[in-house]
């Protein structure tokens, strides 16, 4: 189980780090990428993938090898890979919403979507997710004796976050989270759709691109069922399996889609990233002959 998490995992952040890697090489990145909303939300949104990738596998990985940790090295790993999963969301929400100025009030879209008011967004989202785990760790501090953070455990959230306060908090977030993220995807896909009927193409991609978004958000707000779908299956199933099962499904698939779906449909992003994986096979294969591709 440790190795398929492993070949996944590598293979998934392979990817990740190629695009980003694609993003800040080439020249013309420069003046298309990084002036570009769109393309700064998609790259923030495929580093925070990545980021929750790594950590939820090495804790992963570490929770299967030794079994219990160390509830001060659990958190290590455990805040980070909490932090970025609630990013996700709000992310594909402020990403349907640009979807839906470029085409519903595009006279008005450069003086909204400019890049500055772009990294603002970013850091509102990291904010808001901070805050929701400042929380828990004020939680814990308050109820916890200072004995449980040298304890071991079986480094999963609610082992570590285990008071009904924290429950409760996480509930209730998760549903306000829901709620509004679905909110917006709905509002801003009808009114794409309604604008889409007058057969403008780039509304027509919008819309589809909403879509997306859809199908992105639901696999990843999984996360929100998992711990009751792992309490349940639990009943049926050895606790291991149900573990390795719950994690691939919840964890790894939803960030397999995120640069296929967003990140290759771009065609000029398709086309240098295309490139960069072609150079860095030649490379490997042919050191001698770098320039094999232009």
């Amino acid at each position: 189980m440790n190795t398929t998490v492993v070949i996944l995992g590598l293979t998934m952040n392979y990817i990740n780090a190629a695009m980003i890697h694609t993003f800040n090489k080439h020249d013309v990145s420069t003046a298309e990428f990084f002036m570009n909303p769109r393309d700064i939300l998609f790259i923030h949104l495929v580093l925070n993938d990545l980021l929750l990738l790594t950590t939820s596998i090495l804790l992963f990985v570490f929770t299967f090898t030794l079994n219990t940790v160390y509830v001060s090295i659990c958190l290590v790993f455990l805040l980070p890979t909490i932090l970025t999963a609630h990013n996700t969301p709000l992310n594909l929400a402020v990403m349907a919403a640009e979807c839906y100025i470029s085409v519903c009030v595009p006279l008005r879209y450069r003086n909204i979507c400019t890049v500055k008011r772009t990294y603002i967004v970013i850091g509102i989202i990291w904010s808001i997710s901070s805050l929701t785990m400042l929380l828990d760790l004020i939680i814990l501090f308050a109820t916890e004796p200072l004995q449980f953070f040298q304890s071991r455990v079986f480094c999963d959230r609610d082992n570590v976050f285990r008071s009904s306060l924290s429950i409760n908090r996480r509930d209730a977030t998760n549903i306000l989270f829901l709620v509004v993220v679905w909110i917006t995807l709905f509002y801003t896909y009808f009114r794409i759709l309604f604008v889409a009927k007058a057969a403008a193409s780039n509304a027509k991609k919008a819309r589809n691109t909403i879509l997306i978004h859809g199908c992105q958000l639901l696999l990843c707000m999984t996360v929100y069922v998992q711990p009751m779908v792992t309490n349940t299956l639990t009943l049926f199933f050895p606790v291991s399996y149900i573990f390795f099962v719950t994690f691939i499904i919840f964890q790894i698939l939803p960030r397999f889609l995120s640069p296929i779906i967003y990140g290759l449909r771009d065609k000029t992003f398709r086309k240098y990233f295309i490139r960069t994986v072609m150079c860095t096979i030649t490379i490997k294969i042919h050191p001698n002959k770098r320039m094999m591709l232009p």
